[in-house]
């Protein structure tokens, strides 16, 4: 199986010292890219306003084409630079952060943390390891999400991701209800 080609077009407005996608640039586990004509056509874009959820059907493209991260602060997200059309933009299902920044709350993960859960639900679920392995609270995200992450790994097309992301989300809602009415 050939391995994934992570890049990550960076907008270079967080602490190097704090910045995730700086950091495994460093590494060498991630290529930066520079200027957004130079990400490879037909690269899939971890976009969290995308419509289509990414899966395992993704993964031909993710492993001739890349996977691209948008390394940009959330609030700047809708301002980041658009790239390139022919690109397939992807979003990634319910996961809760572990980075020091987000810790505890929905989809707002770090680049590493959003590189290692699409690692994982393409697959490579031994990158995704490694990846967080770079960060002291790493292993903390593969931990409590490992039970969505299995789930949205087993899932073959986006629908069935989006169908398991429902069922876990319900399955908490009912949850919480029953711990209220106690």
């Amino acid at each position: 199986m050939k391995e994934i080609g992570l890049f990550a077009l960076m907008e270079r407005e967080d602490d190097p010292k704090k910045c995730t996608a700086a950091k495994l640039v460093r590494l060498g586990d991630l290529r930066e890219v520079k200027d957004a004509r130079n990400i490879p056509r037909g690269a899939l874009v971890l976009d969290p306003e995308a419509e289509k959820a990414l899966s395992r059907e993704d993964l031909g493209a993710a492993q001739t084409r890349g996977l691209l991260v948008l390394d940009c602060s959330w609030n700047k997200l809708s301002k980041f630079p658009k790239v390139k059309s022919g690109l397939r933009h992807r979003a990634l299902p319910f996961l809760v952060a572990a980075n020091p920044t987000n810790f505890g709350k929905a989809q707002k993960l770090s680049s590493a943390e959003a590189l290692a859960a699409a690692a994982f639900i393409l697959g490579e679920r031994a990158r995704a390891e490694h990846i967080m392995s770079r960060f002291k609270w790493g292993g903390t995200f593969i931990d409590i999400n490992r039970e969505r992450l299995e789930a949205y790994a087993a899932a073959e097309t986006s629908a069935e991701v989006v169908r398991a992301q429902a069922r876990m989300l319900h399955a908490a809602a009912r949850s919480n209800d029953d711990a209220v009415d106690v």
